[in-house]
């Protein structure tokens, strides 16, 4: 990858900051989008929640990354939650894309990578699927259409647009995994419900490393799957833990409370997703930490 002019958005978050990391250590230059007023000329002010962004400064980076949105799994799904993750991701994106789109062409990066996610298949149960899956059904399924759908100015503007359907990213910094970790060395970690549910789990080297992919192949458009290659179940996960942290993995914690305490997210954690990076592996992407051990390992390292 030559030396390039690369934008990013949400570049605090877990795998955003771990982008900005790997690129600045590479010797590209990253320009951050924040929500108050820059403080040098690498910082572009934008409002995601309110639907702007200042253009200009998108104009000759080589490349858009949009990372950004409330943490889908820090909070019950209340109602006004609810509407913040949606406003964040699909008002941010249409921002982005509708400022891209009204750059000059000689202006406009080659690529718009845009944040996505896994949710986009709903509940699967033990139905492997993968980028020719349609979408499910219920509140983030629908989310994740109206997002990437809000990236259609930029592509018709002639923006290559890239959507990295993520999955649970194995990092103790943040996420799920970065709650799990704590309670897996404090001896009190072990299923969710009946532990048969599939995650479909990526490292967040990996996370990092596909985004780059998908930024540097001028011949990638439209969703790639960032899973790693063979999913497994919450009981497999569970086991792996155990043995990568060496403590025992005997509590479990019963559908019907997670429930209570989880409310709506409760089905995020209790469902089933199945996925297959088909394309991204079709790609020719390799994947660093293909089993969970190593990515584990790679975490707590």
């Amino acid at each position: 990858m030559e030396l390039s002019r690369i934008a990013v958005a949400g570049s605090s978050g877990l795998i955003g900051s771990a982008l900005v990391r790997s690129l600045t250590s590479d010797g590209h230059q990253v320009v951050r989008l924040v929500r108050r007023a820059p403080r040098s000329n690498d910082e572009v002010r934008w409002d995601p929640e309110g639907g702007s962004v200042d253009a200009a400064g998108l104009a000759g980076c080589d490349a858009v990354v949009n990372l950004a949105g409330a943490n889908v799994g820090s909070r019950r799904w209340t109602e006004a939650y609810k509407a913040k993750l949606r406003s964040g991701r699909v008002l941010g994106t249409a921002a982005l894309a509708q400022a891209m789109a009204s750059l000059k062409p000689e202006e406009r990066p080659r690529v718009f990578v845009n944040g996505s996610a896994i949710g986009y298949y709903g509940e699967t149960g033990e139905r492997a699927v993968d980028e020719s899956a349609p979408p499910g059904e219920g509140f983030l399924p629908s989310l994740v259409v109206d997002w990437e759908g809000a990236a259609a100015p930029a592509r018709e503007a002639g923006v290559r647009t890239v959507f990295p359907r993520t999955g649970l990213v194995v990092a103790r910094q943040g996420g799920a995994w970065g709650r799990l970790f704590p309670l897996f060395k404090a001896g009190l970690g072990g299923r969710m419900g009946n532990g048969r549910q599939y995650w479909s789990f990526v490292s967040l080297h990996d996370e990092v490393a596909a985004i780059r992919h998908l930024i540097d192949r001028d011949d990638l458009s439209g969703p790639f799957n960032v899973t790693a290659p063979h999913p497994l179940t919450n009981r497999e996960i569970t086991e792996a833990m155990g043995r990568v942290l060496h403590r025992p993995t005997l509590f479990t914690v019963p559908a019907p409370v997670l429930r209570t305490v989880l409310g709506e997210l409760a089905g995020d954690v209790l469902g089933s997703l199945r996925v297959l990076p088909t394309r991204l592996l079709e790609s020719g992407f390799t994947f660093a930490f293909p089993d969970i051990e190593g990515a584990i390992r790679a975490a707590v390292e």
